[in-house]
This record gives structure tokens, sequence and C-alpha cells, in this order.
């Protein structure tokens, strides 16, 4: 009887045994549940938090960021509205991300307001802790409000165009006829602009009120839901009392070989801090890096004057192909070795460490610098050909070597500025019966620029393109317009004063680049 008894303590003993281990397995479960459910809990609330942040930075950056850039037909990209519906959108500076404390940001949005970007600078201001009960902040802001209000609307359609070609740095140099022939100092003296005379008209332009705008701030575009885009008029680019828009454009920024006897930069690049510059080798092949062309010239102006840009605005940088872009010889031809030129075969010969990757990689680099700082980029045509009556094929072959060798680098783009100062067209509109006109605009471009020189300003802004004319300064304008020749400059510089002594007696050769 003993041992029955035995066995059913022994049982029961077991029993409770697992009883007790089912008890500490519900609590194991339950505790790690408690923990998942924590876990989940604590990434719920981190995602809403970030969600709510993001929603916020997304209402800024729509209020305060470039609009967003459309992929076209052919895979160029225009500055559209990034939405599907037929919404105006303007083309605002960057809101930088506050940073440092309260006078820091102060700081950056005293910046933002001498560009006019008002509404931006007040953004920057509302990030400082409790800006409302801040009097520092508080009356930034009324100030900025109250002068934003005195802004008139800038007549965009009597807003002049000028454009460069590369600076000449040594002018002793450049127009040397012993060493580089006449022709070649003709072309370059009628062509360039000195590095002197940049200056003079940078600055003549800024005490005259000129202000530094993007071409597609000069109107409102919008896109409907088929992703067709038309423009008007933007009549709501605000400006003080005697501020006057101006669009600017650069030709050729790629130092080509034929420019290396002329005392040219040999390639732009991004220096210590950062910033865009130019490589320069001078007579006496002594290699710097500095403000040797129009781009770093221009920045280290506005960095002093941030009055002289509109939200940022610099210029546009017109780009051929056919010797690479930005001093970089990044055209396939120099990788595949297949059809080069004389001098194309010359320059690799003296640079046997070439490699065509890095290139590409440095020059993208480059680019991507030079867009930061407010350029933009447009087509000069691959080969710098002539439009003009060309066929509609060959303007595609031209243009999808251009989008294979230049876009990669610089990227997407909707504006095509024309080599030569030609055109696709006369004076009347573009038609859908122009076969150039037509392809160009398959292919992605809305904004159109030849050369007109015999006017101040002349701009068409129509439904489905906008096309502009632009103002040589160079030296062929600059001594028609010293010796009364002209008055397109009248109101703008003065020529006679900004004329550089350096330049040789002057014999203009023809033609525009």
């Amino acid at each position: 009887m003993s041992d029955y008894n035995e066995q059913l303590e022994q049982k029961r003993r077991m029993s409770e045994q697992r009883k007790a281990r089912k008890r500490k397995r519900k609590q194991r479960a339950l505790i790690m549940r408690g923990a998942t459910l924590a876990l989940l809990l604590v990434v719920l609330v981190t995602c809403i938090i970030l969600v709510v942040r993001n929603l916020k930075g997304n209402k800024v950056e729509k209020q305060d960021t470039p609009t967003e850039q459309t992929t076209n037909t052919a895979g160029n990209t225009g500055t559209g509205t990034g939405e599907e519906t037929a919404e105006a959108t303007e083309t605002p500076a960057d809101t930088p991300e506050p940073t440092g404390d309260k006078a820091s940001i102060m700081a950056q949005a005293d910046v933002l307001a001498a560009g006019y970007d008002y509404d931006g600078a007040i953004a920057l201001l509302q990030t400082v802790p409790d800006y409302a009960n801040d009097s520092d902040v508080a009356t930034a802001i009324s100030n900025y409000t109250a002068t934003k209000s005195t802004c008139v609307a800038a007549d965009v359609e009597k807003t002049p165009h000028i454009f460069y070609h590369s600076l000449v740095n040594e002018p002793s140099r450049t127009f040397d006829v012993a060493k580089l022939g006449q022709s070649f100092v003709d072309g370059h003296q009628t062509w360039m602009a000195t590095v002197s005379e940049f200056d003079k008209i940078t600055q003549q332009l800024y005490d005259n009120g000129y202000v530094y705008v993007r071409l597609r701030d000069l109107v409102v575009e919008t896109k409907d839901a088929d992703g067709t885009v038309h423009f008007t008029p933007n009549k709501s680019l605000m400006l003080p009392p005697g501020k006057k828009p101006i669009v600017l454009s650069l030709d050729d920024m790629s130092y080509y070989h034929a420019y290396e006897a002329g005392g040219y930069p040999n390639k732009a690049v991004i220096d210590e801090n950062g910033d865009v510059k130019c490589e320069y080798t001078d007579a006496n092949g002594n290699t710097t890096v500095g403000d040797y062309d129009s781009v770093p010239r221009l920045n280290t102006f506005l960095k002093e004057h941030p009055d002289g840009s509109y939200k940022g605005a610099r210029g546009i940088l017109a780009m051929t192909g056919y010797n690479g872009v930005l001093g970089y010889r990044t055209d396939v031809a120099y990788k595949t070795g297949e059809k080069l030129t004389a001098d194309q075969q010359a320059w690799l010969d003296k640079h046997p460490e070439f490699n065509w990757d890095t290139d590409v990689a440095e020059a993208t680099k480059v680019a991507n610098a030079i867009k930061e700082e407010g350029w933009e980029f447009a087509s000069h045509t691959w080969g710098h050909i002539s439009v003009t009556d060309k066929s509609a094929e060959t303007l595609k072959t031209d243009n999808d070597k251009w989008v294979n060798t230049v876009e990669n680098i610089v990227g997407p783009v909707d504006t095509i500025i024309f080599a030569h100062g030609n055109d696709i067209g006369d004076w009347h509109d573009y038609s859908a019966e122009n076969e150039a006109y037509a392809y160009y605009k398959s292919a992605g471009y809305n904004y159109f620029c030849n050369v007109d020189g015999s006017q101040p300003y002349w701009i068409q802004i129509r439904d489905n393109y906008v096309r502009q004319g632009r103002i040589d300064l160079d030296g062929f304008m600059l001594n028609k317009a010293k010796n009364g020749q002209t008055t397109v400059l009248n109101g703008m510089i003065d020529a006679a004063s900004v004329w550089d002594p350096e330049r040789p007696a002057f014999e203009a050769a023809t033609g525009k680049s």
C-alpha cells in the first residue's frame, strides 16, 4: 500500500512540476510578447515622428526649392511642376537646412533676403525654437515682410539676355599675331571678352540695377496630366523698385584644343574649399587654380554682392561635346581612338596617362558642383553645328551624340542655345510645320536661344515654347558700342570705359559662336 501511495505522490509531484514549467513558459511568453509590443510601439512612434517631420519638410520644400524635373520623351529632362496637374510653378532658390545657433540661422536668412527670397528667409527664421516669442527673429521677419511688400513685378518681356565665351586672361598672349597668326587673333579679338572687361561689365550691370535671373524665371510653366507643358509670362517676378532682371549664358566652356595656344584655362576644377575654379597655365608655364573664367569670377562677385542675383540664379552653360566638356576629354573618340582629329591625337600623344573613365567621373563631379552653385546647363549642339536649314535627321544625329556624351555628365536639359548665333526659323513663331522645331520639341527642348544684337531684348513666350535672343558681350559688340555704331548696350554698360586698353587695333572677324 505504501508503494502505491509513493507512486501517487510521485505522480503528483511530476504533475506539479509540469504545471510549474508551463507557468514559466507562459510567463516567458508574456514577457517576450510584452517586449515585442513595446519595441513595436517605439518603432511606430518613431515612424510617426519621421513622417510628420517629412511632411513638414516637404511643405517647406514645395515653397522654397526649385521645381522638380520631368523626363521628356527622348530622355532629356525639363524643369516642370512635378505634378500631373496644370498648376503654375515658380523657380525659387534652395532654402538651406538651418545650421548652427540662432545667430547663424539669422545670418543665413539675411543672405536669402538679400537675394530677394523673402519667403525662404522667413521660413528659415521660423526654424528657430520659439521664434514667435524671440524679439530678434520677430523683428527680422517683420523687416523682410515689409521689404517684400515694396517689391514690384518685373516686365519679363523686356529682359535682356547677355552672353560671353571663354575669357582672355593674358591679352598680350591671346592677341600675339607673330605666334598665333592673324586669323586666330582676329577671331578671338571678335568673339571674346577679357577678364578686365568682364569684371567692369559685371560691376556696371550691378551698379545699374541689373539682377541675374534664370531664363525659366521669366515664365510660369504648367503641365497637364498627360505631361504637355504650357508657358505664360511670369507676372510675379518681384524685385525692389529700380532693379531689373537680366539673363546670362556662357558658350563653349569646353576648352577646345584650338584654344590651347591662346591662354585659356585647361579645365574647371573643384578647389580645397569645394568651390568651382579653373586650372590655368600662364605664358611662363606656371599652373595655378583660380578665377580664370566667368563661372568662378561671377561666383566670387555674387558672394560679395548677393543682391545681384535673384534667388541664387547664375547663368546657363551652353555645352558642345566634340572635344569633351569643361576641359575633360569625355567624347568617346578619346576612348576608342577612332575617327580622331589631328588635334585630338596630338593631345592624346602628350597625355599618355589619360584615362577616359577618370575624366568622365571628374567632369561629372565638377558639373554637379557647378549646378549646386546655381548654374544650369544647355545644349550648344554636340558638334557646334549651324542648325539653319539642316534636316531633322541631321539634327537628330547630332543631338543623339550630345545625349550620349554630354547629357550623361551634365544631366538632362530642356534648353538649346544655337551655335554660331543661328536659329531654326526667322522672327516668326515656330510652328509644327517647322521640321527642325518639331524634332527638337519631340526631343524634349522647350527653351530656344539665338543671337540678336540688334535690340536690347527680344523674347517669344508662347504656349508651347520660350525663345529669346541674346546679346554678345565680346570685342565685336563692345567695339561697335564704343564707336557709337549701336545703342543696344545703352543703359546697361558704358562700352568705352569697359574696353580693355590691352586689346590691339580692332579688326573684326566675321561670324559668331
